[in-house]
């Protein structure tokens, strides 16, 4: 077996391990896959220099060949197809009065499957509209149902940052998300400022919480009873990376301290 590199698969699909199979390629190239006795494409995503560690016998298929000219000529005819394909999934789903939304749809390289990608409510019993699109296309069908995070990853967009959507731009996949982030960097714990365009948590809400979470730890929290030079007060806000803690020392008079941690760690303990 040769190098083993880690591949996006299709458009749309999930990312995998793949044979290089002694191929010249490079990170960023399209690749043409043979995978479960069929061709695929891809798009290489790490650096061919170097093998995925641990990951020798994962390959889920192995690299044919990098894209030629006739090989983007088919890709852009099985695009063609696929809004086609669309377009008449919608009409079959209208016709059977079923609940779920098409999202998207995409043929394998070689056309000898098309995958559509819908969203639900719930579980959808899709079984009888596989065999009305199976008699229209003659090929495989397969139905997958997708989240809404997954929705926004396929749509793509641009986030209130003004920058293309993380999940569409450069992620792998989804990592898991809380409210407890953006409550621990301080952030207004308000819907429409944390909340992406999918509308779930933003995947930057945790880029930098551990590095907030490391830097508050020796900071006291808000409503904390804490001893400043000035007298005892209630703690009301808290800049984390200035390290500074803003104080409610009563009858209208605030003050603001600046903790070191191990002044902030042997200060707010005291007082609890």
């Amino acid at each position: 077996m040769g190098k083993i590199i880690e591949v996006q698969l299709g458009e749309y699909r999930p990312v995998g391990f793949y044979d290089q199979n002694d191929i010249e390629c490079n990170r960023g190239d399209y690749v043409i896959i043979e995978q479960d006795r069929s061709m695929e494409f891809g798009h290489v995503l790490t650096d061919t220099t170097t093998a995925c560690a641990g990951k020798t016998d994962a390959a889920a298929g192995k690299i044919i060949r990098v894209l030629t000219e006739g090989d983007k000529n088919q890709l852009q005819n099985n695009r063609l197809k696929a809004q086609d394909a669309v377009n008449a999934c919608i009409r079959k789903i209208s016709e059977r009065k079923l609940d779920m939304q098409i999202v998207k749809a995409e043929y394998t390289f070689d056309c000898s499957k098309v995958i559509f990608f819908f969203t639900a409510e719930g579980r959808v019993d899709f079984r009888s509209l596989v065999k009305d699109l199976a008699k229209i296309f003659r090929v495989r069908i397969e139905l997958k149902q997708i989240g809404v995070r997954d929705r926004a990853k396929i749509i793509a967009g641009y986030g209130v940052c003004g920058r293309e959507l993380c999940c569409s731009s450069y992620l792998k996949g989804f990592h898991q998300l809380s409210i407890k982030m953006a409550k621990e960097q301080g952030l207004p714990l308000n819907p429409t400022r944390i909340s992406g365009v999918c509308g779930r948590i933003k995947c930057c809400m945790a880029y930098e919480y551990l590095a907030y979470r490391d830097l508050a730890r020796n900071l006291p929290s808000i409503g904390d009873k804490i001893t400043t030079p000035e007298g005892k007060g209630s703690v009301r806000d808290v800049n984390i990376l200035k390290k500074l803690v803003f104080v409610d020392l009563g009858e209208g008079k605030m003050t603001k301290v600046s903790f070191a941690p191990a002044k902030a760690s042997s200060g707010a303990d005291d007082e609890k």
